[in-house]
């Protein structure tokens, strides 16, 4: 009989999993609870080139908590394998000691106990020191690319329309990046905040709506360490879906796999040496892409926030994944002759507060951007009882406290919070600020609905939602969780099709959800131009008001059904 370890050694083997991200002394010294600077940063260097990567930031300039999820189920092909392992089994494939450095940074194992531990993770002062240091040692041989997601989630980043973001990121000496939240911003402020840049905007799946060209950049070529390296970048496919629309009216999106290929031959026909693709497609996506694009050294992924300690190869492609919120940043070291890669060596690089020196120069930067906003981020509204978090495929404590305010204050029967996989978490016993708030919530559109709905119509919702994360093709999954409720529970079976996976619909008090009967639904995040209602910070915050101590939040509203 093959025990799970067993079976999920075998899968991660399938998968093409590289073990070199967490051995040697960074993995003992880990265990020893005993890590310094340099044993995160001083990785022994291998050939001629270094790629530095981060994503997913989300606007997050200071250290934060963020928990890692534990439920995060995969379909298909991809059941079982990273970053489809969760909890425990994803410290047991990957030989991490529990309550472990690593341990906390990787997995939610213990959350709320290794985070009073450890403390907060990331700042982009911390990033720059990494960035610096890892310059110094490589001069003229080192690329720092952003994966997107990086001008929105903040308060500040709301307040300033995303000059915050520009500024720093312009001061990080990144040397490209792609995108997504970042068109929702609006298309002329996006060509505004593009324009500030001081590095290329990549995004070569987006396209001119009327002229059906490309509307930025696809490649930027680069010379380090004495090789020609294509970086080629591919922004969200689903933007106008998972987003409103009618902000980037003018651009069409789209997976592109055959522009795609066109690129990559482009590269290689302008004498790329190493090609890489800074993606924003999400993990699954990326893998089925690396399979049928051929030409693609490195593949950086972004989107999906996974964190992985190794690479997972594709045939001949590294895939990378780098996490969120500034907790890490991945280092790609290449050894690149005679036209093409030879060797590689990853390393992943927890971004921990406590242990890793902040840059002086980019920590007052930080300090002068979010100054005229001090007071405000740091007001206090409540207290947590419980750990508030949101990422993982159901539920999250945070939207459960974001449903309970809706229900409340927009007196409604149901409520519905997006799915949305950003958003810093909270430990038990600290005050929930002003700022956290906006962690979970800072959006260009943020209204708070209220309108009516039949059940047949909510379920119709939910069955989409579970289609897009669900489906077994990845290239039909359009991004984020499920779509978290209040008011009532629904059992879901994530392995059934489109159409058959909700069931057991029922209000909190049991009574069934009745398909032909209207009930009242408040929600936020509507994509439909001209929604109206508060933003959903101030129905948070007024909820607060009248609940000034945030404690568990009891069952779960869903109910998992199947097998994959």
């Amino acid at each position: 009989m093959v025990s799970r370890r067993e079976f999920l050694v075998a899968s991660a083997a399938l998968a093409g999993i590289v073990g070199t991200g967490f051995s040697g002394r960074w993995n003992r010294a880990a265990a020893q609870q005993a890590l310094t600077e340099d044993d995160l940063l001083g990785v022994k260097p291998l050939g001629n080139v270094t790629l530095l990567h981060m994503t997913d930031l989300h606007a997050q300039l200071m250290p934060v908590f963020f928990r890692e999820p534990s439920v995060n189920l995969g379909v298909g092909e991809v059941a079982g394998l990273p970053p489809h392992v969760t909890g425990k089994a994803f410290l047991d494939l990957y030989g991490i000691p529990g309550g472990s450095r690593n341990a906390y940074a990787l997995s939610s194992e213990d959350f709320s106990s290794l985070g009073k531990t450890y403390g907060r993770i990331g700042g982009v002062d911390r990033i720059a020191a990494i960035v610096k240091r890892v310059r110094a040692e490589r001069p003229d041989a080192t690329l720092f690319l952003d994966g997107g997601d990086t001008w929105q989630g903040s308060y500040t980043a709301q307040a300033t329309q995303a000059d915050d973001m520009v500024e720093v990121t312009n001061a990080l000496g990144i040397d490209a990046m792609t995108a997504h939240w970042e068109f929702t911003y609006g298309t002329d402020r996006v060509k505004e905040l593009v324009d500030k840049l001081n590095f290329p905007f990549l995004c070569g799946n987006v396209f001119d709506a009327e002229w059906d060209e490309p509307a930025f950049e696809s490649t930027a070529m680069f010379e380090r360490g004495g090789a020609k390296i294509a970086v080629i970048g591919q922004a969200f496919p689903y933007t106008p879906i998972a987003n409103p629309r009618w902000m980037m009216a003018n651009w069409t999106f789209g997976i592109r796999e055959e522009q795609m290929q066109a690129n990559v031959d482009a590269a290689r026909a302008e004498g790329a040496d190493v090609v890489v693709v800074l993606s924003h497609n999400g993990f699954d996506v990326d893998r089925k892409m690396a399979g049928r694009v051929t030409g693609i050294d490195v593949l950086l992924t972004g989107h999906t926030h996974d964190a992985l300690p190794d690479v997972v190869k594709v045939g001949n492609t590294l895939l990378v994944a780098s996490g969120s919120n500034g907790k890490f940043v991945s280092r790609v070291d290449l050894d690149v002759a005679d036209g093409k890669v030879q060797d590689f060596k990853f390393t992943l690089i927890p971004v921990f507060s406590d242990i890793i020196a902040p840059d002086a120069d980019m920590a007052a930067l930080v300090t002068k951007v979010r100054a005229p906003h001090a007071a405000e981020l740091s007001r206090e509204l409540a207290r947590a009882d419980t750990l508030l978090y949101r990422r993982g495929n159901f539920n999250g404590t945070f939207d459960d406290l974001i449903c309970d305010a809706l229900l409340a204050e927009r007196d409604a029967e149901i409520a519905l919070s997006p799915g949305f996989r950003w958003g810093t978490s909270i430990l038990p016993g600290q005050p929930i600020t002003v700022e956290d708030i906006h962690n979970a919530t800072a959006m260009t559109y943020p209204a708070a609905y209220r309108n009516k709905m039949t059940g047949e119509t909510l379920k119709a919702v939910l069955e989409d939602v579970a289609d897009n994360l669900f489906n077994p093709d990845p290239y039909y999954q359009q991004g984020g969780d499920m779509v978290r409720v209040g008011g009532f529970k629904y059992a879901i079976n994530p392995w059934e099709t489109m159409g058959n996976r909700v069931s057991d619909m029922t209000l909190t008090n049991g009574e069934a959800i009745d398909p032909a009967r209207e009930y009242v639904v408040a929600g936020w995040a509507s994509v439909n131009e001209g929604t109206e209602g508060p933003p959903i910070w101030d129905v948070v915050e007024n909820h607060l008001k009248n609940n000034p101590v945030v404690g568990p939040m009891g069952d779960t509203t869903v109910a998992i059904k199947g097998q994959g």
